[in-house]
């Protein structure tokens, strides 16, 4: 029987330093029968020479396009923007099965090359639950960001260029270095969806940098139940979003709601972790682009002689620790990549491809209603 090849592309977002698989995992899937090959990457976290060790064979930088069509292409980003047809089977976060911004274009170059997506944010277990997610350090560098955009603020100025940290310990201690005498002791942080990975990882670095327990609020469903906007939000210093939207909900916080605090708004950092910027659904609908590790922040307008208030959106926050979060979601999404063999009859692969045929359906349709 011959290997199962499998492609790992690099990332060409800026900033970007994670890896959908580490060489911890690429050894595994090799010694199960796999054919691994590696684009070169000086931007990923981890070297060349590490996939190398374990048995990768090394491509060439962004040579994917030219790849054997039978080779599937795994990353975690999406694709540069781009019209060229995509004939290849795509496994990665896509972004566009939630109607964002340009979604049924993304869907018409698989059409078109008559390509297939797996994307990695609908690969479930038999509960419906995730097999692999960022989550727990997108909320763990979410909040570490929104105490540094805190300090930041504190100062009167904005939260500088962010850079990865090689490990969580140095993470931490830069924020407290940040904070300076007054620390996070009395800090208050409001997490929305806190009983989820992301919130979880959220209130996890807000323990670690020196929050006591009852400054750390702990939102989930049963206190958004009645709608919002919530005006205990804007008695925190800082609020995190980490819940997955699926449907319209009340919105959180407007801008509008924050003015009409006046002077008196606690509220100083809003982070959406969960990053739904371009989703009509938005429940923070108070900005309205995303922000970057270069420049992390944005000012709401709130009105004259109010407190500032800056909001910080990120779609990809986990990188600030890319070695962490990129070892934990290889490892979870192994079990389902030794099954990629099988993936004509494997659950979690039909499961998939099926809500595919099923949105690129969608984007065709949307396609034609834009062309008539």
């Amino acid at each position: 029987m011959s290997a199962q090849p499998l492609w790992l592309r690099c990332e060409k977002k800026e900033f970007e330093r994670r890896s959908a698989l580490s060489p911890t995992t690429a050894k595994k899937l090799i010694d199960a029968g796999f054919k691994i090959y590696v684009e070169r990457d000086t931007q990923r976290i981890f070297k060349d020479e590490e996939f190398e060790a374990v048995g990768c064979e090394m491509v060439a930088n962004n040579s994917w396009p030219t790849a054997p069509l039978d080779i599937p292409i795994i990353g975690l980003k999406e694709l540069e923007v781009s019209t060229s047809p995509l004939p290849h089977t795509h496994i990665q976060f896509a972004h566009c099965y939630k109607n964002q911004a340009g979604w049924s274009s993304v869907l018409g170059r698989f059409a078109a090359g008559k390509g297939t997506l797996y994307d990695l944010e609908f690969l479930h277990d038999v509960n419906g639950r995730r097999v692999a997610a960022f989550g727990f350090h997108a909320g763990f560098a979410g909040a570490a960001a929104g105490l540094l955009a805190l300090a930041a603020q504190r100062e009167g100025h904005k939260l500088g260029r962010l850079e990865p940290y090689e490990n969580e310990d140095a993470m931490v201690e830069h924020i407290k270095a940040s904070l300076g005498d007054k620390g996070a002791k009395k800090v208050r942080a409001l997490v929305m969806g806190a009983l989820g990975r992301c919130g979880r990882g959220a209130v996890e670095l807000f323990r670690k940098a020196g929050l006591e327990e009852e400054n750390i609020v702990k939102w989930d469903m049963a206190e958004t139940a009645s709608g919002g906007p919530f005006p205990e939000i804007l008695s925190v210093d800082i609020f995190v979003n980490c819940i997955y939207l699926t449907s319209s909900i009340p919105p959180f916080l407007t801008s509008e709601f924050a003015a009409s605090a006046g002077p008196s708004r606690q509220l100083s950092v809003v982070v959406d972790v969960s990053c739904d910027t371009t989703n009509p659904h938005n429940p923070i609908p108070i900005y309205n682009v995303n922000t970057t590790f270069a420049e992390p922040t944005i000012g709401v307008e709130v009105g004259p002689g109010n407190p500032p208030l800056s909001v910080i959106s990120i779609d990809h926050l986990p990188t600030l620790l890319p070695r962490e979060a990129s070892e934990q979601f290889s490892l979870d999404l192994l079990p389902s990549l030794l099954e990629l063999p099988q993936r004509q009859t494997a659950r979690v692969w039909t499961e998939a491809e099926a809500l595919f045929k099923e949105k690129l359906q969608a984007a065709v349709e949307e396609e034609e209603k834009h062309r008539s």
